[in-house]
């Protein structure tokens, strides 16, 4: 899909994967790399733990097609001049971006950066440790009675930058493909994190209640709901919660365990579809809560996961299995979607494309070694970009004006993507039915804590910017009005189980059949093929079954998890990446795309090392905690104040060395470290460590996050109009274009809310027709 284009990396373990992702989309990607090969290729883990810089896992993880040049700001000014992107993360230090754009006008530069190249945290040090607790995922996740805890592993915090970066490149290259002029794309890690907390910043912005971190669980109000049960053979993750969608669910959970013994007949016959409506209204007995829990976790303890997950399948569930890297490397269902891909060369298989496609994804080679292709690319220097002549003035629309989708996405993951199209100018239609409102429509946080359907800013930050249209699509009117809407898209999104679509007759066969030139992707945790394709379920199951449960927690205790729905907050970058590059393939060729987006394989590239680990090593991912296997101090320490924590990382000697002389000498064990740190004001802390080249940083929470300087400087929290509402608060883009920004117009809209002016305005419906479809119930 992006075969015209030319990807000149300079990145590094930050950012590899950003290269990777654009390569499997088709581009040619060309790392260069300082004499001493990239850092990444220093980094264990390592091939038969043979220390050698062509045998680093991590290195091999995120640099398979790529071509290898040993080279500096000499070569990649010559390079610059043939290439359409160059991507960077601060390795090369002498390099002027700005250089590369004058002498060559159409290209794009992208880079990944702590915290953004402008604002107070602008040169502040930082590494994924201090990124996850600058950007409020941190502060999300671990055990009340303990530090906040990374998701482990592999590192975590530059890789949603990384995410980002992917995405924005593909939303450049398509804006240029009309304007051809270049431009700068501003990416900030510490934004790109906080989408890992799913709103919950927002919280202090909008008068709602704080969320608070619950080891294996989710804090709802006063009351922590259990994600995380033992099992025979390790740990299984269940949603276990309540409400018109997911109360069945638990019903039926509770009558395999009353029919095991595990519970008496009352705990089996409470009404678990009202049961948090009853207690909040005095009705229930909140202590039911827990022992409903202990009897899950008792009955759990008896089978192993495959037991549990055959009495998923046949009772229809919502459990997972907390899967070990092992299970990764040996599940059927990646096997049967052939999701690892064999390198003959080195006998091993990696992850392979992050989605299907009917223009299919590059299948990538080996990893190159140190230098292989220098002769080859300086010896010819003949390139020109791939794009057409400048547009003089340079444009400054917002790159996606004009494109128009559809979108029958819900819940988080896919609607996070919508709402980065319509916020880089696309205009998105989002079908949704009165009668089967957005699951996400009764997850807070709730604006003045008042609890209303249309009323969350969870919602109203996951479609910012969308026009609303509620149809009744048991109603055959209602079905016109969606084939009107899909000859006017040019993409369609959906969200569904697989064979949703097709149920309506509107599957990607059918819809091609009218349309030829349509994009179309679906994104569901599993993937539309394979044994598990009709796995239910949210992000927190794909988590689990992804791997990011098994590796975040202390050794000494059972996996917390990541916070929520891990798979919803990476998903929504491929997603855009992947359809925005099909958008620019069918721009060129005329060719519509399908695209089988599955959350699952996607977030598997950013545990890329710990996979091959797995497969070149047999060593399975395990549990650290805060420690490291790269820095000796990495940790995260109490300071001033009830649950108040600052997360330190030691990235070098001298680091090390001015942190002993700060403690007044000796080791630097966390003990030491934590009895320093624990009487001291955190922000004058962090300024300290900051001053002494110590990477540093608060673990922030709402407050903090809604009051810090720098993400005040970035524009992160935006007051919109909100219908219901009347103003609301959304999180902004994590990135910026330097001439074609992107803006939010207002928050998610209440069901129906642009009804008529979809069909008057979009599709041309005259008062008579839209009055005959609310005559016969089509409309909301």
């Amino acid at each position: 899909m992006l075969s015209p284009y030319r990807i000149l990396d300079l990145t590094d373990e930050r950012s590899h994967l950003t290269g990777l992702l654009l390569a499997q989309l088709g581009a040619e990607v060309i790392a260069v790399e300082p004499p001493s090969g990239s850092t990444s290729r220093h980094i264990g883990p390592f091939a038969q733990d043979d220390e050698n810089i062509e045998n680093s896992l991590t290195h091999w993880a995120w640099n398979r097609g790529k071509k290898s040049i040993i080279g500096g700001v000499a070569e990649i000014e010559l390079l610059a001049k043939t290439s359409d992107v160059v991507l960077d993360c601060g390795v090369f230090k002498d390099l002027d971006l700005g250089n590369l754009r004058s002498a060559n006008p159409s290209l794009l530069t992208v880079t990944v950066s702590p915290f953004g190249a402008t604002g107070p945290k602008s040169n502040w040090l930082a590494t994924d440790l201090t990124l996850l607790a600058s950007g409020g995922q941190l502060g999300l996740t671990g055990d009340p009675d303990r530090p906040p805890i990374q998701v482990g592993g592999v590192p975590q915090g530059w890789l949603h930058g990384a995410l980002e970066a992917a995405e924005a490149t593909t939303i450049a290259l398509f804006e240029r493909s009309v304007s051809g002029c270049g431009q700068h794309i501003d990416i900030s890690a510490q934004q790109a994190v906080t989408q890992c907390t799913q709103t919950m910043l927002i919280t202090s912005a909008v008068g709602a209640p704080p969320m608070a971190r619950a080891g294996g669980g989710i804090k709802a109000g006063e009351y922590i709901i259990r994600t995380v049960y033992p099992a025979l053979d390790g740990f299984v993750s269940i949603t276990f919660m309540f409400g018109e969608m997911l109360g069945p669910y638990s019903q039926r959970l509770m009558n395999w365990v009353h029919e095991e013994g595990f519970c008496d007949e009352s705990t089996r016959d409470q009404n678990w579809i009202d049961f948090f409506m009853m207690i909040f209204a005095g009705q229930a007995d909140p202590a039911d809560l827990y022992r409903a829990q202990d009897a899950i976790a008792a009955f759990t303890a008896t089978k192993t996961k495959e037991e549990l997950m055959a009495g998923n399948s046949e009772r229809r569930l919502l459990i997972a299995p907390v899967a070990t890297t092992q299970d990764i490397v040996e599940s059927e269902h990646l096997k049967a979607r052939e999701f690892f891909e064999e390198v003959p060369e080195l006998g091993h298989k990696f992850p392979g494309r992050f989605a299907r496609a009917t223009v299919a994804f590059k299948e990538l080679g080996l990893p190159p070694k140190l230098g292989q292709h220098t002769k080859e690319i300086l010896g010819d220097l003949t390139r020109t970009p791939s794009t057409p002549p400048p547009l003089d003035p340079a444009p400054t629309y917002k790159p996606l004006e004009g494109i128009k989708v559809l979108d029958f996405t819900w819940a988080i993951a896919a609607p996070m993507a919508t709402r980065n199209l319509a916020d880089h100018g696309a205009t998105v239609v989002r079908v949704e039915s009165e009668g089967r409102i957005d699951v996400i429509r009764n997850a807070g946080p709730f604006v003045n804590d008042e609890t209303h359907p249309d009323n969350t800013a969870q919602y109203h930050s996951a479609n910012a910017g969308k026009h609303m249209i509620s149809l009744d699509l048991s109603v055959d009117e209602a079905h016109t009005v969606i084939w009107d809407l899909i000859d006017w898209a040019d993409v369609v999104i959906e969200s569904f189980t697989p064979k949703a679509m097709a149920n309506w007759g509107l599957d990607y066969e059918s819809i091609k059949k009218r349309k030829p030139d349509i994009v179309m992707l679906s994104s569901c945790l599993m993937g539309q093929t394979g044994p598990m394709n009709m796995y239910p379920g949210f992000g927190n199951l794909a988590g689990a079954l992804s791997g990011f449960y098994e590796i975040t927690g202390w050794p000494d205790r059972p996996p917390s998890g990541p916070f929520l729905a891990y798979t919803d907050y990476t998903a929504p970058r491929f997603t855009v990446a992947a359809l925005v590059a099909a958008l620019d393939h069918r721009r060129r060729t005329g060719e519509g795309v399908y695209i089988d987006l599955s959350q699952h394989e996607s977030a598997l590239h950013l545990l890329g090392p710990a996979l091959l680990d797995q497969e070149v090593n047999g060593r399975t991912a395990q549990r650290l905690g805060n420690a490291s296997e790269r820095y000796a101090v990495h940790g995260v320490y109490p300071v001033q104040g009830d649950d108040k924590w600052i997360a330190v990382v030691c990235q070098n000697t001298a680091a090390e060395e001015n942190l002993s002389q700060l403690v007044g000498g000796g080791d630097l064990g966390d003990s030491t470290i934590a009895n320093w740190t624990a009487s001291q004001d955190r922000f004058e802390l962090q300024e300290l460590l900051q001053s002494h080249g110590i990477a540093a940083h608060i673990v922030s929470d709402s407050v903090d996050a809604v009051s810090d300087p720098q993400l005040i400087h970035r524009d992160h929290f935006r007051r919109v109009p909100q219908a219901y509402a009347g103003e609301t608060v959304v999180e902004g883009s994590h990135y910026q274009f330097s001439r074609t920004p992107s803006s939010v117009l207002w928050g998610g809209p209440p069901i129906g809310e642009h009804t008529f002016e979809v069909l008057s305005e979009m599709l041309g419906y005259d008062g008579d027709r839209i009055a005959n479809l609310a005559a016969v119930e089509a409309l909301y």
